[in-house]
This record gives structure tokens, sequence and C-alpha cells, in this order.
């Protein structure tokens, strides 16, 4: 799910700062009263209304590699996954299971199929 608009974050706090009450903004801004009560505690708090970084751990290969993955699969269209994992363990030095081979080809819209010849 994707942080809603610091403008619309401005706009929830300058609601509350009118006086309006938490329920009444969470309605007129179709958000939980929860996420009205959270965004005024974090404006209290930190004086910033910036969207917190998503948890998790970032991708193994980042999107700054993509075209380098892409390079790699076009240069070796008919690669199998394991194929394009130990390539890129040779290249880059990154493990990559392939699973994730997998996911990130389908991200970037690559085909892995072997051909029939």
């Amino acid at each position: 799910m994707r942080a809603y608009s610091l403008d619309r974050r401005q706009r929830i706090i300058a609601a509350l700062e009118a006086g309006e009450p938490v329920r009444e903004v969470a309605t007129r801004f179709a958000v939980s009263p929860r996420t009205v009560r959270r965004y005024r505690h974090q404006w209290r708090e930190a004086g910033t209304l910036t969207a917190r970084t998503s948890p998790g751990r970032p991708p193994m290969i980042p999107p700054d590699q993509h075209d380098a993955l892409r390079a790699q699969v076009l240069a070796d269209p008919d690669a199998r996954l394991i194929d394009h994992c130990q390539q890129w363990v040779a290249s880059t030095g990154v493990v990559v299971s392939e699973a994730t081979m997998c996911r990130t080809l389908q991200k970037l819209a690559l085909t892995h199929k072997k051909s029939n010849s």
C-alpha cells in the first residue's frame, strides 16, 4: 500500500489544528481515525509528516541493476533460470535464488523460456 501524499497529510493536520474532531477529519479525508491520530502524533513528536520507509529487506537485484540483468538475458535468451543465477553471481558477486531471478524477470517482462531448437 502506498503512503498518502504529503499534501493530504498536511491538510489533515491543518483540519485538526482548526479544531475539527478526529472522527470528522477521518471521514472528510477518507482515512481511519487511527491514521489521523498517528499523523498528529508524528507531527507533534518529529515536526514532520514525511512518509517513513517501508519495512522489509531491499531487493536482491535492485532497480539500478535491471539494465545489466536485461543485457544478460538478451545475450543468452535460451539459458535456464539456474544458468542466469550463476551468471549473475559471476558478474556481480551477489547470490540470488531461482525464485528471486524469476520474480525479477517477470517484473521486467523478460522471458527465459528455452527455444524448441
